[in-house]
């Protein structure tokens, strides 16, 4: 079976980065062989996308196979702006929320 495109570009990431598939997936609290399951067509999450691409400084649309060029993230509000919009209503709502909680330990540290 061939390997899907999102598996390939993971591989070479973690591949140029010098870690394996059981590192990368230590490092972000995933369950064991949790990217091997990306191997043939299933795809990750919204959120797993995004926490890939942020781990791997690349866009979540080269991950995904829509662009060819491996951009570092640099124009965050375009980051920003795709992973609003890939969540659904409950998901916004809860990122809403996360974000509240998340401004008031901040200005309670201040």
């Amino acid at each position: 079976m061939e390997e899907s495109l999102f598996y390939k570009r993971v591989k070479k990431l973690g591949e140029d980065l010098g870690k394996s598939f059981n590192q990368i997936e230590k490092e972000l609290g995933y369950s064991r062989n949790a990217l091997s399951n990306y191997k043939t067509k299933t795809m990750p999450s919204a959120v797993r996308l995004l926490e890939l691409a942020e781990y791997f400084d690349v866009s979540p649309r080269y991950l995904l196979g829509m662009d060819e060029m491996c951009e570092n993230s640099r124009e965050k509000n375009s980051f920003t702006e795709f992973l609003f919009e890939n969540l659904d209503k409950n998901q916004k709502l809860e990122i809403c929320k996360l974000s509240q909680i998340w401004m008031m330990h901040e200005l309670k540290e201040s």
